[in-house]
């Protein structure tokens, strides 16, 4: 028998409709519960690494909720019919309106609500909590938070950046350009060549799995520096990470400037990829974000 139970639903944003999932532990007789809204990596869908962690956080007591963006998944279009855009201010967003939907429901305490972003959304997440009086307190895993100087080292320098944008620009004046997401290690064309969990069936290949990037992207997410917007963020941040992850400077920056509390986790045994599945990585995480949504 399952320890959890799901419950399927729908909310509207800016025209389109989004597909989320609550999750509920499986002995739930109908009172509130604090409740967690969980959002992923990019170009990712509720079936991967937020539903590990709205697992391992209804194990701990909470609800949890998980959704698709726009443009993504089960989830509507976003304007003009557009998919596969990682469009930073269109998924934050999504998360305004996942939250707002999600304090409105009777199986949950909307006096605990709670907001946990993973890697690339992680600063989404952040812009959509701060000023937002329904969210008490909120939680990072494994951060992807760059700032203008992080883009240029991971992205080849201004050259390597400028030269993104431009391919960027010139597939949205074709009306996008879709290429796949995921390939094995040294794959040509495609946005990561890296094999591993999104390659892996048994990890983040999972059947619900888009696998597609629009090439428009690359312009709003190049543009985007959500490690400069901690002195915004009013909610107290639980910040698990690594070193041995992904941009880590970015993560330090952003606590090192956070106007509001931070209790920071450095799991240094584990890489950018183990906290998206591996279960003492999520476990580890998930007992620091438990303790921390307590209060």
């Amino acid at each position: 028998m399952s320890d959890f139970v799901t419950r399927s639903f729908t909310f509207q944003n800016e025209g389109s409709r989004l597909a989320a999932t609550l999750t509920l532990p499986a002995t739930f007789e109908g009172a509130p519960l604090p409740t967690v809204v969980i959002t992923g990596a990019w170009t990712t869908v509720q079936e991967q690494m937020p539903r590990n962690y709205a697992h391992a956080m209804v194990s701990r007591g909470y609800a949890a909720v998980t959704f698709d963006f726009r443009g993504w998944g089960k989830s509507g279009d976003l304007p003009g019919g557009v998919r596969y855009l990682e469009n930073p201010q269109a998924k934050t967003s999504d998360i305004c309106a996942a939250i707002a939907a999600t304090a409105a429901r009777p199986e949950v305490a909307a006096e605990n609500l709670n907001g946990l972003g993973i890697c690339a959304s992680a600063g989404y997440m952040v812009d959509a909590v701060s000023g937002n009086p329904a969210i008490r307190a909120v939680g990072l895993v494994a951060p992807w938070l760059q700032n203008a100087a992080l883009v240029e080292a991971v992205y080849g320098g201004a050259e390597g950046v400028a030269g993104l944008i431009a391919m960027g620009r010139a597939a949205q004046a074709a009306g996008g350009q879709i290429i796949r997401a995921a390939g094995p290690e040294g794959a040509d064309g495609v946005l990561m060549p890296l094999g591993g969990y999104y390659w892996e069936p048994s990890r983040g290949a999972v059947p619900e799995y888009d696998d597609r990037w629009n090439v428009a992207s690359w312009e709003g997410w190049l543009t985007y520096h959500p490690a400069d917007h901690a002195a915004a963020l009013d909610k107290p941040l639980a910040l698990v990470h690594s070193d041995n992850a992904m941009i880590p400077d970015g993560a330090r920056a952003f606590a090192a400037a956070a106007a509001a509390p931070v209790t920071e986790a450095w799991f240094d045994a584990f890489d950018q990829f183990d906290f998206y599945d591996r279960p003492m990585a999520v476990q580890m995480a998930a007992d620091v974000l438990a303790k921390h949504f307590v209060g």
